[in-house]
């Protein structure tokens, strides 16, 4: 009868009361700042530092945080606590002085229960050394960062301005074009060959990763992250991305299979091909992560990251240039005088386009596509600073605050080619142009972005002239940030030869 009594007084006021005091204990245990840890704002249970921060700006919000407690602080987004480093300085000498500290990844739950520690961008220690140095000399021979790479640039950009000029002049939104253009390059590279626009797999495939990467960065994920106990039993829109994401890797898989069948191993086709011949020579070295499911995650990760941000950074310079057409004439200027229209810009020409390589800098630094950059973390415990960071600890240097650093640029709030040129109109190097992040996880396909970047921009202002639709012209002053108008007019060019 007494303990008849007892489960009569656990009534469930009583239990969801015990359970809500062990979760507010468990994450204050958990989640409590360590001895000597960076400063930062005041924390709520569970959610953090969320009450604080809109989803939305995050990086804003990071960089008000800095004024306030250093530049070295700390924050929490329904987890663990995040070393974040602002201000050029500050990036560089963490990420270069302590690199081989900060070369590992935080483990999150998500990204783990779709890929484990596989691929290039999630992996750390010897699996990821070994990846890294694999997929930087194996690209290099198929011409990453070399001039033998130009010709596949240059028929996928004659691919590309066919597919605008077919646009007839009508608005329409280039997002999807640039997408298709940009992929192919490393479609090359990785599997062999591009694949044409109207090819549905390859469309399939492009709409899902935009799709996956757009649910990724909403709240579910966060949640995910925190939860994965529970998340991982209750619906949500973080199941259609592990849904999305597996198309993806079968499709790899599929490209993957292909090659099995008939690849030559002395005489490699692309990244796929190599990556077999090299499981045959480490297959004792299974730590190395040489097999068959990290192809696939590696291959994902270099057509992924070689695809997202170089069209996005396209993108973002074609609405730059709809918003400043006085620079966009600039550009179309020296593209007449150095190229003309009897042929296609080449890298040769960059040297001798001051203008044009100013402005696409410009661009990658105010687009400010990354950030927050992707998350490093502690390999030992670490000193940065004054202050002690314990292993395995998240530490994030905000290229926000690296790019817009106001110690830095003359007008880091404006559009301003003249960021990176010298008084005598030559291009001008900036230390604190850092796009591509720095030190021992610095972007391995950066050589190639800078190439694509240079000859897809310059192709696309030799033929076209790029503005809004009309009756939209007054919108477009908001459109960086609201992504309201969608479209763009494009315009045939006639290009004029002066004796």
């Amino acid at each position: 009868m007494d303990l008849l009594r007892v489960y009569e007084w656990l009534d469930i006021k009583t239990i969801l009361l015990f359970s809500c005091v062990f979760l507010l204990l468990a994450d204050y245990i958990k989640n409590k700042a360590p001895k000597n840890f960076p400063p930062g704002p005041w924390s709520l249970p569970i959610i953090g530092d969320l009450h604080h921060i809109n989803h939305n700006k995050i990086h804003l919000q990071v960089a008000k945080f800095a004024e306030k407690y250093g530049d070295i602080l700390s924050i929490r987004f329904l987890g663990p606590r995040i070393v974040m480093l602002n201000g050029y300085k500050r990036v560089k000498e963490v990420y270069l002085q302590q690199g081989d500290n900060l070369a590992g990844r935080p483990v999150l739950p998500m990204i783990y229960d779709m890929a484990e520690d596989k691929g290039l961008v999630v992996a750390s220690g010897y699996k990821w050394k070994q990846q890294r140095r694999f997929a930087l000399s194996t690209l290099r021979n198929f011409g990453l960062g070399k001039k033998s790479l130009e010709p596949s640039i240059h028929l996928e950009c004659t691919f590309l301005n066919e597919a605008i000029s077919n646009e007839h002049g009508q608005p329409f939104n280039p997002q999807i074009l640039l997408n298709n253009a940009v992929s192919n390059v490393i479609c090359v590279l990785v599997f062999g060959h591009r694949f044409e626009y109207s090819d549905n797999d390859f469309q399939s495939l492009l709409k899902n990763i935009n799709e996956a990467m757009f649910l990724d960065g909403r709240v579910w994920a966060q949640l995910y992250n925190m939860f994965p106990w529970l998340m991982r039993r209750v619906p949500g829109p973080h199941k259609k991305s592990f849904v999305l994401w597996q198309k993806v890797i079968d499709f790899v898989r599929e490209k993957v299979n292909a090659h099995r069948v008939d690849y030559d191993q002395s005489n490699p086709r692309d990244y796929i091909d190599c990556f077999l011949a090299e499981m045959e020579k480490l297959k004792d070295d299974t730590a190395a992560g040489f097999d068959v499911e990290n192809l696939c995650i590696c291959s994902l990760d270099l057509f992924v990251a070689g695809t997202e941000t170089t069209s996005t950074t396209l993108y973002w310079g074609l609405l730059y240039m709809m918003k400043y057409p006085e620079i966009q004439a600039k550009v179309q200027e020296e593209i007449d005088r150095v190229v003309g229209g009897s042929r296609q810009p080449s890298l040769s020409d960059k040297d001798n386009m001051p203008y044009t390589n100013a402005v696409i800098h410009e661009i990658q630094r105010i687009g400010n596509i990354a950030p927050l950059n992707l998350p490093r973390a502690t390999v030992e415990d670490t000193q940065i600073g004054t202050y002690s960071i314990p292993k395995g600890t998240a530490v994030i240097g905000s290229l926000t605050s690296v790019l817009f650093d106001e110690s830095e640029w003359e007008t880091p709030h404006s559009f301003n080619p003249g960021h990176f040129l010298d008084a005598e109109g030559k291009l001008r190097k900036r230390d604190a142009f850092l796009p591509f992040s720095l030190g021992k996880r610095v972007c391995p396909g950066e050589q190639l972005a800078r190439m694509e970047l240079f000859l897809f921009f310059s192709s696309l202002l030799q033929r076209f002239t790029f503005s809004s639709p009309a009756g939209l012209q007054g919108h477009a002053k908001g459109l960086r940030m609201t992504y309201h108008l969608r479209e763009l007019r494009v315009t045939k060019r006639t290009v004029i030869f002066r004796c």
